[in-house]
């Protein structure tokens, strides 16, 4: 019980902390998950030792749950965010960058980890697709307030936004292929990855979000024409709709996390007119919401583990950093008609944040496989993501914004 209110205080002062401190933030060369990692730490067993998630039970499931409600709340604000009809319009730049960029993650994630630390090489694509998907809810503190609005073209700010929702959930697939071929025989594998994974885990989980959320959208409309709900109870029922579809998706087998993600978006589409501020009031919630996982993950951090890796952990992270998207993006660029010049596409190459979705992921590798590398690994590239992508995203930005041409028609392809 003590324990437990220890984490409602530092919660709870962080979130009051964070908000009278939000403009000062929002111009520093620091992020909020960065200082809610950092009380992590501080509170965690490395330091203060008040909380220890290892006291409360199994730590993976505890991360993992945790996780998914995290991620199941940040989708449906970024689905909520992005302009009606933008993935259609923007099909073809989503395609490149999950069709060919995404894959290369994977692949060359895995690659660098089986060539830096050994790894056998199943293990490694499977540490690789832990850290494939880029991560909304690092992605929103990029993204939304004053600075980037100011900065960033909108095109720009939407994209990463729709590539982050729908790659945490198509990350699966690429999870789930070395697990099955670790635990099975490779033509079993392939047939049960090819059948269940790709055909009702995902495609299925796609229509079933879709027509759930367009669903309980046309309800808010007949509800508004009745007058019987008002305008408050919009923040509640967006994130009621994501606990909903998550469990429901569970329920039925299929990949809750794209489900929640297209059920945004068929929310979006089915309700009308302008709804600027409720969603201003979702983005708000959200961002509560965020801060408790990376004080979470501050105190769940496996040093130990860490510190085993040395140097070759080191020059691995770098390596991610650098090498994982980057090139991809350069080398695709040609095929992206939403992305433009050379300064956008360096800032999407580098802008492919680590976070919240590989934590998941790291922590459902860790279940079904016992390889410990996929959360002494993930762990630390998610916290060098969220230190250097929070601390280099001020400065870019501004960067960006002084270098960008001032005519530049930020809106076309986004409404």
């Amino acid at each position: 019980m003590s324990e437990l209110n220890v984490g409602l205080v530092t919660v709870g002062a962080l979130v009051l902390l964070l908000g009278l401190l939000s403009n000062s933030i929002h111009r520093a060369p620091i992020s909020t998950p960065i200082l809610a990692l950092l009380a992590g730490v501080l509170v965690g067993p490395a330091a203060f030792g008040l909380l220890d998630p290892a006291r409360w039970g199994d730590q993976q499931t505890i991360l993992e749950e945790a996780t998914r409600l995290t991620l199941a709340i940040s989708l449906m604000g970024v689905a909520l965010r992005l302009p009606g009809r933008f993935s259609l319009r923007n099909w073809r730049t989503l395609a490149v960058l999950l069709g060919f960029v995404m894959p290369f993650m994977w692949l060359a994630s895995g690659l660098l980890v089986y060539l830096l630390l050994g790894l056998p090489f199943l293990a490694a694509l499977l540490v690789g697709a832990v850290i494939t998907p880029t991560d909304p809810v690092v992605s929103s503190t990029i993204v939304t307030g004053g600075l980037a609005e100011k900065n960033l073209p909108a095109r720009l700010r939407h994209t990463l936004s729709a590539e982050s929702g729908f790659n945490d959930g198509l990350a699966y697939p690429f999870v789930l292929l070395p697990i099955l071929l670790l635990a099975r025989p490779p033509g079993e594998a392939l047939s049960h990855w090819l059948t269940h994974t790709l055909v009702w885990e995902v495609v299925a989980a796609m229509i079933f979000g879709g027509l759930v959320g367009y669903g309980a959208g046309e309800l808010v409309e007949w509800a508004e024409a009745r007058e019987t709900i008002g305008e408050s109870s919009f923040l509640v029922y967006t994130i009621a709709l994501s606990f909903v579809v998550l469990g429901a998706a569970k329920l039925i087998g299929t990949d809750g996390i794209l489900a929640v993600f297209l059920a945004g978006l068929g929310f979006d589409r089915a309700v009308k007119g302008d709804r600027e501020q409720q969603r201003q009031v979702q983005e708000a919630g959200t961002r509560f919401f965020i801060l408790p996982i990376f004080a979470l993950l501050g105190t769940s951090i496996p040093w130990r583990g860490w510190l085993e890796l040395g140097w070759s952990g080191v020059v691995l992270v770098l390596a991610v950093l650098l090498l994982r998207r980057l090139p991809a993006v350069l080398a695709t660029r040609p095929l992206m008609s939403g992305v433009r010049g050379r300064g956008e596409t360096l800032f999407l190459g580098w802008f492919g944040p680590v976070g919240v979705a590989a934590l998941y992921y790291a922590n459902l590798a860790l279940q079904e496989t016992g390889v410990e590398e996929a959360w002494t690994v993930g762990s630390l590239v998610i916290c060098a993501s969220v230190l250097a992508h929070g601390v280099s995203a001020t400065p870019l930005t501004r960067l960006y914004g002084r270098r960008r041409a001032p005519d530049r028609d930020d809106g076309k392809g986004c409404r």
